[in-house]
């Protein structure tokens, strides 16, 4: 009896440490009456908890979700400006068009993928590189992340990931030999689609989330296109810079993949050419990605993303089923509360109330320009995108670096970036990003491949970003407050 009660109690410490800290933090008086409201400080408790319980998965995060809600409603409270129910006002929180952007995007990869057009796209791919192992490798790290780019990046490393294992056991060598190159192009696969997630508002939940925090915070408005100005450049600047980090630490003994090759292009000819089917999917997709740019600034992106996906069931290459069983509804959810929480962080005073007691602290050390504030924006983002999801990182960080920025003079758009960007640079660990996890899921890699050339790829991304945000930024028409 006590060995199964002590067995239940160390299988829930993270369950039972955070309801300790949340009674606490409940039961403990404001430490900042004058500054900080009592409902800011509920918000700032509800945050602690929500870290905890999502960094240690304690319970499913779905879970975590629904417990934001029910302690904005049972624990935050009404602001005197907000009309209507409590329960409605924090569940309308949860629905924006962000959110429908997310779930659109997600329906959208879903349709994509029951094309199966992988080996297609692997074969269109070794036709432009030929059989030399470098070229492919820097094909395979390059088309990931620009398909990552548009689609989400976990879709684009299991579409991808068939491609890099078809290469590696046809390519002939011993077991020495394809260790080598597949960890060159499994973490090609991986890197590419982590670098492609920066380049557009459909590449990562971080990045919608931060969008919506510049139009509900600053009443700044950031389109498709003006975020791909201020951000592809960091994604073509990484791509040969992770490639050349890869091929000097993986050393691949093969030169050329002609066995593979041509097994590849044996199994395209197999299946004939593109069907009506499978190009009225491409050319969906192309519609839709063109409105995003053209019209999404008055259309909406949600909008647009839903109705690209619902075009998918219209002309049957895709099933409701298809989108039900594909789409992690689990994951929408964790991304609507965390959007919720932010909201409740600024809307409660929270975030700036952390943001002038950080800003004060720093200047109190003398740290306090531009550059430096820069600097620790994406330490923080970077630290704790390598441990949590990016997505959670943004949603509970953004709020409180946006408002410290804006405090010191910064634009906030440009901290924005700063702070969405490192949270997408998750090299070091598996666990980080979901296009780590599904390709050492494969069996080829372990996790000190991704920490062993993981840090040199970090540190050559943070300096591909401070280039570009000190050369090319500068020269842009930088969005600013409305009004």
């Amino acid at each position: 009896m006590h060995r199964r009660l002590f067995f239940a109690i160390v299988r829930r410490r993270w369950l039972i440490a955070a309801l300790v800290v949340a009674t606490v933090l409940l039961l403990l008086p404001n430490p900042d009456p004058d500054k900080l409201t009592q409902q800011g400080w509920r918000v700032l408790a509800i945050v602690v908890v929500a870290v905890m319980l999502w960094m240690s998965e304690a319970v499913p995060l779905p879970a975590v979700a629904f417990l934001i809600a029910g302690g904005q409603v049972l624990f935050v409270g009404k602001l005197q400006d907000q009309v209507g129910r409590l329960p409605d006002i924090v569940a309308s929180s949860f629905m924006s068009d962000s959110v429908f952007f997310i779930i659109g995007s997600l329906m959208l990869a879903v349709g994509i993928m029951r094309q199966r057009l992988d080996r297609r796209i692997a074969f269109l791919l070794t036709k432009i590189s030929g059989p030399r192992t470098a070229w492919i490798a820097l094909g395979v790290l390059a088309m990931s992340a620009i398909m990552a780019s548009f689609i989400a990046d976990h879709t684009v490393a299991a579409f991808m990931l068939p491609v890099a294992l078809t290469l590696v056991t046809t390519s002939g060598e011993d077991q020495a030999g394809q260790q080598r190159l597949a960890r060159l192009l499994l973490l090609g696969v991986a890197y590419g689609c982590n670098i492609g997630g920066l380049g557009t508002p459909s590449a990562g939940a971080r990045n919608i989330i931060m969008m919506d925090y510049w139009s509900t915070m600053f009443q700044t408005h950031v389109g498709y296109a003006e975020w791909m100005k201020f951000a592809y450049p960091v994604v073509l600047l990484q791509i040969p810079g992770a490639f050349a980090i890869l091929w000097f630490a993986t050393r691949p003994h093969p030169r050329e993949l002609t066995a593979a090759v041509a097994a590849l292009r044996q199994q395209v000819a197999q299946e004939g050419r593109m069907g009506r089917r499978e190009w009225a999917a491409v050319g969906i997709f192309a519609a839709t990605l063109l409105a995003w740019i053209t019209v999404g600034d008055t259309v909406g992106l949600g909008m647009i993303a839903v109705l690209g996906a619902v075009a998918y069931l219209v002309f049957g290459l895709a099933e409701w089923s298809d989108y039900n069983s594909g789409v992690n509804w689990g994951v929408v959810l964790v991304y609507a509360a965390a959007i919720s929480l932010g909201k409740a962080m600024k809307d409660t005073g929270a975030a700036g109330w952390v943001a002038e007691a950080i800003l004060s602290q720093l200047q109190g050390w003398g740290i306090g320009g531009p550059f430096a504030l820069l600097a620790m924006c994406a330490g923080v983002t970077l630290l704790f995108g390598n441990i949590m999801s990016g997505a959670a990182t943004v949603a509970i960080a953004a709020p409180i670096l946006l408002q410290m920025a804006e405090d010191a003079g910064l634009n906030c758009v440009v901290a924005g970036f700063v702070v969405a960007l490192t949270a997408a640079f998750g090299y070091v660990t598996t666990f980080s990003r979901p296009a780590n996890m599904i390709v050492y899921g494969s069996g080829h890699l372990r996790s000190r491949d991704y920490l062993r050339v993981g840090w040199k790829v970090t540190l050559m991304s943070i300096a591909a970003l401070f280039v570009v945000a000190a050369l090319y930024w500068p020269h842009l028409s930088i969005p600013r407050r409305a009004g």
